[in-house]
């Protein structure tokens, strides 16, 4: 299972990288598990690290902008050649399931794609971020097209144990 994280590039509070740390925890008991992420920075650097500590397969969708940036070289690594838009059309395309552990517009933006490629999405709340507004907005679904039902978790172990029991149908939709 391809999972894409959304996560947020910049500095984000210790309890949000230690509940980052329990997911990846978490969700490395699942099968084949692979981690799809932007970059290796801010709350995306804990996750990938916590991934290679586990023994997790990461491969990164690098933005033009951020290319040189240093990694990991047990990390897969894309150079997507696009800015930071761009490049998340490939990272939630590649993507089975799309999670949100927090962020501001461009997890936001992630988010909204996946859900409009019919992709399940996963968001995690209480973050202290402005991800934490969809669920007030959004409670079911992103718009009345309700393609798939958006699921918020406040806990990010069992938001983990609820992903690696997705039945992920692989599927090619078109909701323009």
């Amino acid at each position: 299972m391809q999972i894409g994280i959304a996560a947020h590039s910049g500095e984000v509070s210790e309890e949000l990288k230690e509940r980052a740390k329990r997911f990846v925890d978490e969700v490395s008991s699942c099968k084949k598990v692979r981690l799809l992420l932007g970059g290796y920075w801010g709350l995306m650097k804990i996750v990938v690290d916590e991934a290679l500590n586990k023994g997790l397969p990461v491969v990164l969708f690098l933005p033009i902008e951020r290319e040189e940036v240093e990694i990991p070289e047990e990390v897969i690594k894309v150079y997507t050649g696009c800015e930071f838009r761009c490049r998340s059309v490939m990272l939630v395309r590649s993507s089975d399931i799309l999670v949100s552990l927090g962020g501001g517009v461009g997890t936001q933006i992630e988010l909204f794609m996946a859900y409009a490629m019919g992709k399940p999405v996963y968001s995690l709340y209480k973050t202290g971020l402005s991800t934490d507004n969809l669920k007030q907005a959004y409670p079911e679904y992103f718009d009345d097209r309700q393609i798939v039902k958006i699921k918020y978790f406040d806990d990010e172990i069992k938001m983990a144990n609820a992903i690696c029991n997705e039945n992920i149908e692989k599927r090619r939709i078109n909701f323009g």
